[in-house]
């Protein structure tokens, strides 16, 4: 559904009025295209304190695409800026990162994007655990101050692994990244596995996507077959005919299926015969209402299909080894998992359940199988579901965030494909919030 609000305020009238009223004036979003494949201007690396990791991370980010600069060019608005607070182990060091930023923010493009790298905070260690986890505090503060549709970001990296961060600067620093904001990723030190190809980091690689008929899922479906995967679309079997559309438009294969069957995991299997290497848990259903009014059949039917089919599924693949080494799980949260919501405790409860599980398979999953296991939370998204949703409630939705607006089906569908990159074998266990730093939750 067209956002009109959006477009009102990228007129001169609009503008005019909405700065003379004091109401939200969200910047049009600039996503990837093949026209749009970069960010239009060098890259700004700075550093707080003496990092040990400058040299190695500068290497990183010149494999990005972008020029990078150490030092701001008064003819020149940097499209990026990386800040290294790796170093950074005191709250008096934290004056640093001030001292770094402060004279370049304002300079900074509109949809630009500032990612600060950090370490994880030390258990042995209390002054750099306060140091660092400052640093979180400041990133998503940030971030809601930044505006003209820029974002700010925390990157932890392993101290002797900044190559591990490749994949994810080459995400955070470019248009695919457009929705997401204040968010924290923690890096392992697991080696990347480069593509091949950095056109098609998906190439050779065959890929499962639930709820792929519509929406969200037909979206993931599409930027993966972007990227160069062999997609197989899964939808219930009443929704045949429009998977099977999704499915040709995309040359990918149609399985119509219901995730929840018994033999759900077996068929499948059966279904890739050479394994799976990127399993992709969209599907998911609402039932609202209050506690006080649910019957006890719409809590089960979104338990059922939203956490306890993933749980299944995931197990049952796990341990036929259909999941090849060195493959991609990733599910499908929600900020209603992280912050609630009224009238669903059915669905935030299935939500949060994901987030329970990506914790707690991630580290187990990557030593036993070679498998990594994420997931994304969506905001509001622009869907036919939100469409539905009563006039102001939805303008809430969509303005309650850092960015003004409502995200799309692709920004999901970005996240997820940079989750499922060979090259993002470091990110395990990671809920990244697709929301634009929706001001509910943390």
């Amino acid at each position: 559904m067209a956002d009109r609000y959006l477009h009102f305020t990228g007129t001169a009238p609009g503008r005019f009025l909405t700065r003379k009223l004091g109401l939200p004036q969200p910047a049009r979003l600039c996503r990837w295209s093949l026209e749009t494949q970069s960010l239009d201007g060098p890259l700004l690396h700075l550093t707080a304190g003496d990092s040990a990791v400058v040299r190695e991370l500068g290497a990183v980010l010149a494999a990005t695409g972008l020029t990078v600069v150490r030092s701001a060019e008064p003819a020149s608005r940097p499209a990026g800026i990386v800040v290294d607070a790796t170093a950074v182990v005191t709250a008096a060091g934290l004056g640093d990162v001030h001292a770094a930023l402060h004279p370049v923010v304002r300079s900074l493009a509109p949809g630009g994007r500032i990612v600060i790298v950090g370490v994880r905070p030390s258990a042995d260690d209390h002054h750099q655990a306060a140091a660092q986890q400052a640093l979180e505090g400041f990133a998503r503060s940030l971030g809601k101050e930044i505006g003209r549709g820029a974002t700010v970001q925390l990157l932890r990296i392993e101290p002797d692994a900044a190559a591990s961060a490749e994949s994810t600067l080459r995400f955070l620093l470019s248009p695919r990244s457009a929705y997401v904001s204040g968010q924290v990723v923690e890096l392992t030190d697991a080696a990347p596995d480069p593509a091949a190809d950095p056109a098609a980091p998906l190439a050779g690689r065959t890929a499962l996507v639930t709820g792929a008929a519509r929406g969200i899922g037909a979206s993931v479906a599409s930027v993966l077959a972007r990227d160069g995967a062999q997609v197989i679309c899964l939808d219930i079997p009443q929704s045949r005919d429009e998977l099977a559309r999704t499915a040709d438009r995309l040359g990918a294969s149609a399985l119509p299926l219901d995730i929840t069957a018994d033999d759900a995991a077996e068929r499948i299997a059966a279904a890739v015969p050479d394994g799976l290497d990127v399993l992709v848990h969209n599907a998911g259903i609402t039932r609202d209402r209050r506690l006080a009014n649910m019957p006890a059949d719409r809590w089960t039917q979104v338990v059922e299909v939203n956490l306890d089919s993933v749980l299944r599924t995931t197990d049952a693949l796990l341990d036929a080894g259909t999941i090849n080494r060195g493959g991609r799980i990733v599910a499908t949260a929600s900020i209603a998992g992280i912050a609630g919501n009224t009238g669903q405790t059915n669905y935030a409860a299935s939500k949060a359940g994901i987030i329970g599980l990506v914790r707690s398979l991630a580290p187990r999953a990557a030593a036993d199988h070679g498998v990594t296991v994420n997931a994304v939370a969506p905001g509001f998204i622009e869907t036919k579901m939100t469409a539905a949703v009563p006039l102001f409630i939805r303008e809430a939705g969509r303005r309650m965030n850092s960015l003004a607006q409502g995200g799309l089906p692709v920004d999901v569908a970005e996240t997820t494909a940079w989750f499922a990159q060979p090259a993002s074998a470091a990110v395990n266990g990671q809920i990244v919030r697709v929301c634009g730093q929706s001001l509910l939750g943390a």
